[in-house]
Formats: structure tokens, C-alpha cells, sequence
């Protein structure tokens, strides 16, 4: 029996994955996974826009105002403890006196007197030369340096100040000026410019410090020459607050 119809019947291909074919397939299951891990990382929201981070900047400010915070309690819990030791020691008026005396000179009282605020700026950032012969400024001549803020500080301690406050806070032995870029960073809280040095003592002495100090005297040429700020205030009475932080003192001699 004759098999014609089958044999005129057109012979069925056998699919063949090409190697063309299976790299276009790999493409396209590449994308897949791509845009699956976008999704996944979204959430719902743009990728491409930072605005649902926290930036660093607003990191280190949040941690500055907990600082700030901590710094208030840790003040009333140490007076509160105070008061505690005064109600119940059994110190002679002789010891309080002393006693009051060390706290005076650690920073951790109050202080009043007559006194200098030294206020720092930074210049404009499009400024251009003020005097003549004077290059171009750059980035860095236009902001308040750490050096600048250490040299109004050292200054005002060697023209005899009594006690000096940076901002809102007292300095004492182990306090540090650092400075990130033109951002101050003082005892775990960050400031930024303009910077307020505020020293009591006598106010003669401490201007005449300022004057004759050589960094100062630098820094006075750029204000000159750039408009960086300098101002120098006077004050018939001032309150510094006292010294309300921890102290990581590891090792201390007693002043003969």
C-alpha cells in the first residue's frame, strides 16, 4: 500500500538553539534580574534621589543636639549630687573654701567678670582681592581655618583670661579646638561659623594679647586682603557658664 501522502507531506524541523539565540535569551534574563533588584531596592521609591537617606550632614547635627541634650542632664544630675554631698559631709568651712577654689580653677563654676568677645567669619565666597598685589584668593583663604580659632584662644589664655568660652561652651584643661573642613567640633558637638571666643579677664591685657599674637597677625592680613571677619567686642560684665561635660583625665600632677 502506497504511503504518498505522507511522504508528500513537508518534514518537520527540529528546533536548534543557536548560540546567537541563547546569548539574546541571556540578555534578556539579565535585564530581568536587574530591573527586579531595582524594584526590590526601591520599594516604591526613586533610587536616583537621595531624599529619603539621612546625609551625613544631618547625621552629625541629630548627634550634636543628643549631645547637647545628654550635656544638659549630665549638669543637673551633677548638681544634684552636690547638693547631696554638701547636706551630708561633715567638711570644715576651711575645706569648702578650698574645695570651691579647685572647682573655680577646673572651669566647672561659674564665672563673672568684665571680659572680650572675638568674633571670626568667613568671607564671602565670591570675594575678590581688597588691595592691590594681592592673587586671586582660593577656597581655603576664605574660611575660618582650626589654627585661626587655636590662635584667638591661646592668645586670650596668655593675656591672662581667667576663663573662655567657645560658642555656648566653657573650655577647660583637656577641651580641644578641632575643626573638619571649616565645621567646628567642640567636646562632641559640631558649630558653624560665625565663631564666638568669649574670654573674662582683664580686658587691657587680654586686647593687647590678641594684638601681639603673630598668628593673629596673619590672620589679619587675610582680612585685609579677602574680607575675612574680625571683630572684637568689649563687655563690662560677662557670665560664663561652668563646665557641665566629662573629663577623660587619665593622668594628673598638682600644680606647686
Amino acid at each position: 500500500m502506497s504511503n504518498s501522502a505522507d511522504s508528500s507531506a513537508p518534514a518537520r524541523r527540529r528546533f536548534t538553539f543557536r548560540p546567537i539565540r541563547l546569548l539574546t535569551a541571556s540578555i534578556f534574563a539579565l535585564a530581568g534580574l536587574i530591573f527586579w533588584i531595582s524594584f526590590n531596592t526601591a520599594q516604591g521609591t526613586n533610587i536616583r534621589s537621595d531624599e529619603s537617606m539621612l546625609r551625613l550632614s544631618d547625621l552629625i547635627q541629630d548627634r550634636s543636639d543628643k549631645n547637647a541634650a545628654l550635656d544638659e542632664k549630665t549638669a543637673a544630675m551633677r548638681s544634684d549630687v552636690d547638693a547631696l554631698l554638701h547636706r551630708d559631709d561633715d567638711r570644715s568651712a576651711a575645706d569648702d573654701k578650698r574645695l570651691g577654689a579647685l572647682e573655680k580653677s577646673a572651669g566647672t563654676q561659674k564665672l563673672r567678670g568684665s571680659a572680650v568677645t572675638v568674633t571670626l567669619t568667613d568671607a564671602p565666597p565670591n570675594a575678590t582681592p581688597k588691595v592691590s598685589g594681592v592673587p586671586d584668593p582660593q577656597p581655603n583663604d576664605l574660611v575660618i581655618h582650626q589654627q585661626d580659632l587655636q590662635a584667638v584662644v591661646n592668645a586670650l589664655w596668655q593675656g591672662g583670661a581667667d576663663g573662655i568660652r567657645v560658642m555656648d561652651q566653657r573650655l577647660i584643661s583637656t577641651s580641644a579646638v578641632r575643626c573638619v573642613g571649616n565645621t567646628l567640633i567642640l567636646q562632641g558637638r559640631v558649630y558653624s561659623p560665625p565663631y564666638k571666643v568669649t574670654a573674662v579677664g582683664d580686658v587691657s591685657s587680654l586686647r593687647d594679647a590678641l594684638d601681639d599674637d603673630p598668628a593673629i597677625q596673619n590672620y589679619q592680613e587675610y582680612v585685609k586682603a579677602y574680607g575675612l571677619g574680625w571683630k572684637v567686642d568689649e563687655h563690662d560684665s560677662v557670665t560664663l557658664p561652668g563646665y557641665s561635660g566629662t573629663a577623660d583625665l587619665h593622668y594628673a600632677k598638682p600644680v606647686d
